[in-house]
């Protein structure tokens, strides 16, 4: 209980840019803790009032080093930076590297900057669990811009759309056919592209194969058609390009309405994974009593079809 007590002053010094107090909300949130709800309580006042943008791509196209150089730029515009680089974890220690703070150790002093590197903990679709919670803890820390990297797992980090107001596609010429991008949803979650390390030979040629790409497909009148930027992160070249891209989608989703649609939806998505939570919780419980084996047995038995013995399970909640 004594966490539960402490929730309100946390928020307090994690509004006025206290970083272990931010720190600590994420623990919180990380692991699940009782206090959570308390946490979510006291930092809903202050949710909906920051830029959530997602970066995604296949492991090697410089997901890190692209998120480094946007915050600098952000930076020199003055905006407050929040930074959730997930990684990997171990499916056999269930250990992860969380490195990505050393690649960021440039921005590790700046007081407008907050990274946090978090375990995928088994989590598909190349973000944590509790990614949307921390998100929310870095809109109460008072961050303008909050970039979420995924784990990069290639074509299957589509959760990432539902979360972010903003998705960046991270493509890379040299790794394998540009097409790939348009496999598994990926082409459209896509708001921009960010074709990275541009000086390398084949990058005029990706740049083609993804305008052909988008080309093809069917938009309605006003609709957002994605961008195309080329940069090389490493050298700091074209991020202010990639950030002008960002500002411009920004721009169209507020003019249109669409940022409300989507923080609707993130909400939705929010709401829907804390309730299934919920509830496989309290069906483990079950596992404990009588309830659960019983069906199992009739089921086995052939007396009780699973249909029937789940709804009967769902009654005893």
């Amino acid at each position: 209980m004594r966490r539960t007590r402490d929730v309100p002053a946390l928020v307090s010094r994690a509004r006025e840019g206290d970083p272990r107090s931010v720190a600590r909300l994420i623990s919180l949130v990380e692991n699940g803790d009782p206090a959570l709800p308390d946490v979510a309580a006291a930092l809903a006042p202050y949710a909906g009032h920051a830029q959530v943008i997602g970066l995604t791509g296949s492991p090697g196209v410089g997901k890190s080093t692209t998120t480094n150089e946007l915050v600098r730029v952000l930076r020199k515009t003055g905006r407050r930076v929040g930074v959730l680089a997930v990684d990997p974890s171990s499916p056999f220690t269930g250990g992860a590297i969380l490195g990505d703070r050393v690649r960021m150790q440039e921005h590790t002093t700046d007081p407008g900057v907050y990274i946090r590197s978090m375990s995928s903990r088994g989590q598909l679709g190349g973000l944590s669990a509790a990614t949307p919670q921390a998100v929310r803890v870095l809109e109460g820390a008072g961050c303008d811009v909050i970039l979420v990297e995924t784990v990069g797992v290639g074509q299957a980090e589509v959760e990432i759309a539902s979360l972010a107001d903003t998705t960046l596609v991270l493509l890379a010429p040299g790794m394998g056919d540009a097409i790939q991008a348009v496999k598994a949803g990926v082409l459209e979650i896509a708001d921009i592209f960010v074709i990275n390390k541009a000086d390398r030979p084949g990058a005029d040629a990706t740049y083609r194969d993804i305008q052909g790409m988008l080309g093809l497909g069917e938009r309605a009148p006003g609709d957002w058609r994605p961008q195309v930027v080329k940069a090389t992160a490493v050298k700091a070249e074209g991020m202010d390009d990639v950030l002008a891209a960002v500002d411009k989608h920004h721009a169209w989703l507020q003019k249109t309405g669409n940022l409300l649609v989507r923080r609707e939806r993130r909400a939705s998505v929010e709401i829907e994974a804390i309730a299934l939570g919920t509830l496989r919780s309290r069906i483990g419980s079950l596992r404990e009593g009588t309830a659960l084996p019983t069906l199992a047995a009739a089921v086995a038995g052939g007396t009780l079809d699973p249909y029937a013995a789940a709804d009967e399970l769902i009654k005893g909640l």
